[in-house]
């Protein structure tokens, strides 16, 4: 396997623009890919830098959806609801629509408690 070189170049609007050896930091990923299991014991070098890179192009793809819904609303500032829009509007993130749908209920619910004084802990 090939590894990255000391840098990995992004190209974003035709300018490559350095973003250091990873944009996500290593040690991170290695330790929520560690704690996703009980028996994953030991992680390859490999396996951080492959797995950066498919959250780096995740993040790319999401956002740049979400953004293409934010121009659609005219405006220049990306919102979390054009996030949850682009979730639900794309098939590749199905996954993620739980998440949003109970994201939004939970924030109807402390909205409604807001404005009637209730307070939970």
């Amino acid at each position: 396997m090939r590894q990255a070189g000391t840098y990995s170049g992004i190209l974003t609007g035709g300018i490559s623009r350095r973003t250091g050896p990873h944009s996500l930091p290593l040690a991170r990923i290695k330790k929520i890919m560690k704690r996703s299991g009980d028996d994953v014991k030991m992680i390859s070098g490999e396996a951080p830098i492959v797995f950066s890179k498919a959250c780096e192009l995740f993040i790319e793809e999401l956002t740049q959806r979400s953004w293409m819904i934010t121009m659609q609303g005219k405006r220049r500032t990306l919102h979390k609801e054009d996030v949850a829009s682009a979730i639900v509007a794309t098939d590749i993130f199905d996954f993620l629509v739980n998440l949003v749908l109970e994201s939004q209920q939970q924030q109807q619910v402390d909205g409604a408690s807001a404005r009637y004084g209730f307070i939970y802990n």
